[in-house]
């Protein structure tokens, strides 16, 4: 079984386009959501998104001759990984947003990053909180803030538990970045890992779905609520969990849960470039701060000024 190697603290240019990658994928889950659930119920909207994620992974693991790995320890992995970043994040969020705006939705997800360094310096020993890096998630905090817009912000006090909500899918999303990190030291590859978690996540909520919701009573859904169910289950979970466990794996669990800076960016930018709105000043500010704070917790940018600065002394 292959040793674990240790996640990178500074994220090498095809990690960075990676997280920019699924922060895009992930951008478009909020719009695949919103459409969805004014037809459906979340729970069945959730259950159908892990359900046919985790198909299309199975599909996908066969055509490549690869087989899910067994065992117990494995198995038993899946469940706990499928409980932590799907069942309970997922539904949590998709029921938020029927109580919330979007963007405050969007903005209390972003907190995952500040939860996900507090995780991994009290559960791992090679992602240890520093100064720099908690700054650096704030300053990225308060540019998720500012780029949303502060009136984002008016509707807290107001739906508390849809508050509540998100705030504790965002811990839960820190808790199973940190978890996850096992599978590589199980040997499990990146897709045979995302094909079992959500596996397990479907086995979990499709039962639990058709019990309470009893969408099978429901009317058809329309064309619009199908494609966002499969835009949901095959872009923005199943491609993107793909993309999850290989960054996982190779920097580290702060470093990748950075995601959801940068979700707001992407979906921001999705809209001025394919709906042809306005990229307003409130849009350039958030991102100047989220690209500093980034460049803070990456450590790359600061330590070459102190260098530079050295050098000119």
């Amino acid at each position: 079984m292959p040793a674990e190697s240790p996640p990178s603290r500074v994220m090498s240019a095809r990690q960075w386009a990676m997280l920019v990658l699924l922060a895009l994928v992930w951008g478009g889950s909020f719009f695949f959501n919103a459409v969805a659930v004014t037809e459906l119920p979340p729970l069945t909207v959730v259950a159908v998104r892990v359900a046919v994620a985790a198909l299309a992974l199975q599909i996908v693991l066969v055509a490549r001759g690869q087989r899910s790995p067994v065992g117990s320890s494995v198995l038993a992995a899946f469940l706990v990984m499928g409980v932590l970043n799907n069942a309970i994040p997922f539904t949590l969020i998709v029921w938020g947003q029927t109580h919330i705006a979007s963007g405050l939705a969007a903005i209390l997800n972003a907190t995952t990053p500040l939860f996900a360094v507090l995780v991994a310096h009290l559960f791992t020993r090679d992602e240890r909180m520093t100064p720099l890096r908690l700054v650096g998630v704030v300053v990225g905090f308060v540019g998720v803030v500012a780029m949303i817009g502060p009136a984002a912000l008016s509707g807290l006090g107001e739906s508390v538990a849809a508050q509540l909500a998100c705030l504790a899918a965002a811990v839960s999303y820190a808790v199973a970045g940190v978890y996850g990190r096992r599978f590589a030291r199980l040997g499990v590859a990146p897709m045979a890992t995302a094909a079992g978690m959500l596996a397990a996540s479907a086995t979990l909520l499709v039962p639990l779905a058709l019990l309470v919701d009893r969408p099978f009573a429901l009317p058809p859904p329309s064309l619009a609520t199908v494609a966002s169910l499969a835009g949901v289950a095959l872009v923005s979970t199943a491609f993107a969990y793909i993309l999850y466990f290989r960054l996982l794996a190779t920097a580290g669990a702060t470093n990748l849960l950075l995601v959801t800076f940068l979700v707001p960016v992407s979906a921001i930018l999705l809209g001025v470039l394919v709906l042809g709105e306005s990229l307003a000043p409130k849009h350039l500010v958030g991102m100047a701060l989220i690209g500093l704070g980034l460049a803070a917790i990456d450590g790359r940018l600061p330590r070459a000024m102190t260098r530079s600065w050295m050098h000119f002394r």
